[in-house]
Formats: C-alpha cells, structure tokens, sequence
C-alpha cells in the first residue's frame, strides 16, 4: 500500500482513564521511502498528556516503526519532551508578540517595514477575508508553489478546512485591479494565530502585496485579542527566516525527535541534494499540469 494511513495511540492510567494520546501518520512511497510521523505536513502535534504517558506512548511508535520497517520515526513537538530519543533543532516557529490593539503593534513596527506595508496600499492593494476567498487563494498558492517547484496539496483539502474550522480558520486574499495577487491560511488557536499557508505572484513583487496580506492578517488577529502571531516554520538563517526576522520577532526551536531505522536521518526535503533535480523539473511544468499531478505528490512527502 502506497500513501498514508492513520493510527491513534492512547495511553491509560490505572484508572483505565486515558492520560495521552499521539496520533501518527505512516506515509510510504517507492520514491521518497517508508515514514512514520507525527503529524506530517505540520510543524508539531507528537504525544500529548503526563510526562508517563508521553513515555509509553513513544516507545509504543518506536515499536511500531522497528516492526514495520520504517526509514524513520519522527515526533514534532514545539517543546522538550520526556523521551529518550534523538532530537533535531533543523527547523524553528517565528513569534510576534502582539500588543493590546493594532494601533499600538502598528507603532511597533520597525520604520522599513511600515513602509513596506504603505507602499501596496499606495499601489491600489487591497485585502479581503472570509471563506469565500478559499478558491481564489488556492489559485495563487498552486500557481506560487509552481514556480518554486514544490507540489501542491489538492484544493479540496482547503475546502475540507474551510468547512470544518469555520471561524478558526483565516482565508484572505491581496487584489490587485481586482486579481488575487497575494494571499493566505491562518488558523486562529487559543491567543494565537498560525499563519499556515502564504503565497504570492512573483510578477507582482514590486509592489510587494504579500507585506500588507501579512500586515492585513496582523491586524485582525490584534484586534481579535490574540497576543501573538505565529509566523508557522522555516529553517535558520534562510531566505523566509530573514523575511519573517525583520518584523521584530522571536525564535521559538521546535523539538522534532527522531529514531532512524537506518542511513536516514530526517524526512525528505527539497533542499536535499538527492532530490533537487524534483524542483528543477516542476518549475518547467504548466501550472494546470502541476496543479493537478501535485496531490499525487505532496501526499508522500511527510
């Protein structure tokens, strides 16, 4: 069986009450190899529950991965857990913490990014929320995504979100002369918002619309009572890092622990060597032909 199956785990106390859970996700191909994580696609979602629990529970997934054969068992955690596993630091969350209304984080911001904020407003830009934005910012991810020769997950998983996070899930769209140019996914979580997805047109990037998208989703979450902005994921010092780094944030590591069960040593990346011949070939496709191979992909890629 090629793809992914789901296997939720939970651990109980003498009660027989359930004290932790942690969902796990084998994902397999001929291509990229045989994992088991939790949760692929996302940045964390390992075990949850007492420090005993959370024990079992990982020792049960590293049982299960020796008996299956995985390439690799990875747990994400955005915190230290109390396991005896390997752990990575390769990739870190990006925090800005929010003020008590959007005037007061707009003073907050440093002067060159103000500026970059005014300028798509200048420019005629303007941002729109609501589930109705869902298509036409699949439109602008698929086509962004594309050209960074990443495959794409399928529409219908955004759709799927759409319809069963409601309120808790953020859809907006930067339209240019009435063309979606920007947009992005955001899920709204305790006192946090999680930008999860953002994309935009790189014809457009002198105008630079992706600045007011993520100054735009600032501002609502300020002004929903959030006290911090989750920039979601990227690994130090990158390109993405350095975008997110420049609106006064903080780095928060994230706890990935791993248990190899042989010469991997992490889930594949675009960035490896042996698969950067992928993006290279998937930025020369049609954006209608990546679109709809993408899913194929994406799904075993963990």
């Amino acid at each position: 069986m090629f793809g992914h199956e789901c296997i939720y785990l939970a651990a109980r106390d003498a009660a027989s009450r359930i004290a932790g859970v942690l969902p796990l996700v084998r994902v397999r191909s001929r291509l990229f190899g045989h994992y088991l994580v939790s949760m692929p696609f996302l940045n964390y979602g390992g075990p949850l529950g007492s420090d005993e629990a959370i024990r079992a529970l990982a020792l049960r997934a590293e049982e299960i991965a020796r008996q299956d054969g995985v390439s690799l068992l990875e747990l994400r955690s955005r915190r230290a857990l109390p396991v005896d596993m390997p752990v990575s630091h390769r990739k870190i969350t990006v925090l800005l913490d929010l003020p008590t209304g959007s005037a007061a984080l707009w003073n907050k911001l440093p002067a060159k990014v103000r500026s970059q904020v005014r300028r798509p407003q200048k420019e005629g830009v303007t941002v729109s929320f609501g589930p109705e934005q869902c298509a036409p910012f699949f439109a602008v991810f698929a086509h962004h995504m594309r050209e960074l020769g990443t495959p794409t997950q399928p529409r219908r998983l955004f759709e799927a979100i759409a319809e069963q996070f409601g309120s808790d899930v953020w859809f907006a769209c930067a339209y240019l002369s009435n063309r979606p140019v920007a947009a992005g996914c955001a899920f709204r979580w305790g006192s946090e918002l999680e930008m999860t997805w953002a994309s935009s047109l790189s014809a457009h990037n002198r105008v630079s619309p992706n600045m007011l998208l993520y100054w735009s989703f600032m501002e609502r979450a300020t002004d929903d009572g959030a006290s911090v902005f989750n920039f979601g994921r990227c690994s130090p010092e990158s390109g993405t890092h350095r975008f997110k780094r420049q609106w006064g944030t903080r780095d928060e590591t994230l706890w990935w622990y791993t248990r190899a069960g042989g010469a991997v040593g992490k889930t594949p990346s675009p960035d490896d060597p042996g698969y950067s011949w992928g993006p290279r070939v998937w930025k020369h496709l049609p954006t209608p032909v990546a679109t709809a191979l993408g899913p194929r992909i994406a799904r075993l890629i963990p």
